[in-house]
């Protein structure tokens, strides 16, 4: 791993500190990524309808979502489709188990889901099995079934039943899967398939903007929406796309990078500089610091030290040490300059560009003024890194994890706790209530009489629809201490039974532990007039 993203070790990426749970040897702290890695694959359509042929995506989709928000590394659609190119098969190649296994072994998946779904009259059955492909063995088909436009929640409830077989003691919901999958428009998913599978650009397009214009927070869309606008320079197009995206979502990170390129390209610099430090922060990887020189120069400053981080950070790459001796040379230091030329030359001895612009460095030709051609001696502008390496970084994502994870371990119980706990709310902030309640209960076995995360769980299950649970999880966090977030939970649940008077107790009790509570100050005002209106 590069040198630059050791050093910046220390940063808490916010997406990163849940790591896998609690400490110890046999707790998910310790379980390497070995075992996690999935591939996919799209579902066979046994229906009978053509129609319904971009569901074989959406299975694919639907379900690699609940399993990386389950703690899995499924692969991506890209990654599937490029293993597909280098094994010399077209993307619409259904493989067969063998074929599946050789193309597993490609991407080092630990496991393989393959699965078909059927129509019974309006509704829809999918099935699917594992391949543990080390073992080369197959687990029996689990079964989900539901109305077609339930859809979501059929591949959700069949995401939680594969779940459990790849881990047993997986301690999620059922209902917190299928509840993941709420917000999502069933019209807009369709156009966002429909979008990625399409084989004509122009028809690529209409389908994703027509996602984005069904459904605004449609993240997926947006990212792919962004990365055709890019394809087609439409630069500045593709900037607006890309800022559409979650930056702490799942695209964060590349979005933001393309975002920068996207800038660039469009003479927006300042802008462009701001996107890649917002992903130099998070991931300092070479080709984003390097972009981040680019934009800094491009507005006449001067990008050197970005240019050395980039350099010690992939020494091997020449483009990083031809932009550093073009930002040294600018700035009078031509000894280094023609230090780092060399090196370039030495990685990369056929860069013709390169090679003359050593010669003129080490004999450089004085035009008489009156002949003097303005740009004749200029030299170039840096390179910029368009490629970005998505392996290189979930790699390095993966790395700041296990760095997170053994910082988390060392915590003492409760503080492991507090942590993963603060980072589950960020989650269920977001309306992301399977990552919160992964982490909740990472935090509950870390310390099983932490009030917060019992507290947090009732909201999960709130939120999820599970109202006995949720009354459950809350009056367990209140056995343990008196919490605003448990109060609030059970206020609700009394509220829309109309037990107005245990609610309005409830929610009194929340707004004394925290009177700048804006929800609760809400709830109580509701509360209080519905009580006024009975009596």
């Amino acid at each position: 791993m590069c040198a630059g993203l050791l050093a910046a070790s220390a940063l808490f990426c916010a997406d990163c500190l849940y790591a896998q749970g609690p400490a110890g040897a046999d707790s998910p702290l310790a379980v390497a990524n070995h075992g996690r890695i999935l591939l996919v694959l799209p579902f066979d359509n046994r229906s009978g309808q053509p129609s319904l042929d971009w569901i074989r995506e959406a299975a694919a989709e639907l379900l690699s979502s609940r399993f990386a928000a389950a703690g899995f590394e499924p692969t991506t659609r890209a990654d599937r489709i490029y293993a597909l190119d280098h094994l010399g098969l077209p993307e619409s190649f259904q493989p067969s188990r063998a074929s599946s296994i050789k193309l597993a072994q490609t991407l080092d998946a630990d496991s393989i889901i393959v699965g078909s779904f059927t129509t019974e009259g309006s509704d829809i059955i999918a099935q699917a099995s594992l391949v543990d492909v080390p073992r080369l063995r197959m687990t029996e088909a689990v079964t989900s079934r539901g109305p077609l436009t339930g859809m979501i929640e059929v591949f959700g409830a069949l995401a939680w039943k594969l779940t459990c077989e790849l881990d047993p003691s997986f301690s999620a919901a059922e209902e917190t899967f299928i509840a993941e999958g709420k917000g999502l428009r069933l019209d807009a998913f369709e156009q966002y398939i429909r979008g990625i599978t399409e084989p004509d650009q122009a028809e690529r397009l209409r389908h994703l903007n027509l996602a984005v214009k069904l459904s605004p927070d449609l993240g997926p869309a947006w990212m792919a929406l962004g990365e055709e606008e890019y394809n087609n320079q439409q630069y500045e197009a593709a900037a607006a796309a890309f800022a559409k995206v979650d930056r702490n979502g799942s695209d964060g990170l590349r979005a933001g990078f393309f975002r920068g390129l996207s800038l660039l390209f469009s003479g927006d610099y300042a802008n462009a500089e701001r996107a890649f430090a917002d992903v130099a922060r998070v991931l300092p990887l070479a080709e984003v610091v390097n972009n981040e020189g680019v934009a800094v120069s491009r507005q006449g400053q001067d990008g050197t030290a970005l240019f050395i981080q980039a350099a010690a950070d992939d020494p091997r790459a020449a483009v990083y040490h031809f932009n550093l001796a073009v930002s040294l040379k600018l700035h009078g230091k031509t000894s280094a300059a023609l230090n780092e030329l060399e090196q370039c030359l030495k990685l990369r001895p056929g860069d013709s560009e390169a090679q003359a612009l050593l010669a003129s460095w080490k004999s450089p030709v004085v035009q008489p003024a009156s002949d003097a051609d303005p740009g004749a001696n200029a030299d170039p502008l840096e390179r910029i890194v368009r490629t970005f390496d998505a392996a290189a970084f979930r790699q390095a994502a993966m790395m700041l994890d296990e760095m997170d994870a053994a910082r988390l371990a060392k915590l003492p119980p409760r503080e492991q706790a507090q942590k993963l706990s603060a980072q589950a709310r960020t989650y269920l902030d977001r309306g992301l209530l399977l990552e919160a309640e992964r982490l909740y209960q990472s935090a509950m076995a870390a310390d099983p009489k932490f009030p917060e995360a019992y507290a947090g769980l009732a909201e999960v299950r709130q939120r999820s629809g599970d109202d006995a649970a949720a009354r459950k999880e809350a009056q367990e966090a209140l056995a343990l201490a008196p919490t605003a977030g448990a109060y609030m939970v059970l206020a609700q649940l009394d509220l829309a039974a109309n037990r107005l008077n245990e609610a309005n107790a409830e929610a009194g009790d929340a707004l004394k532990l925290d009177p700048a509570n804006p929800t609760a100050q809400s709830l109580v005002r509701q509360i209080q007039t519905k009580l006024g209106q009975s009596q």
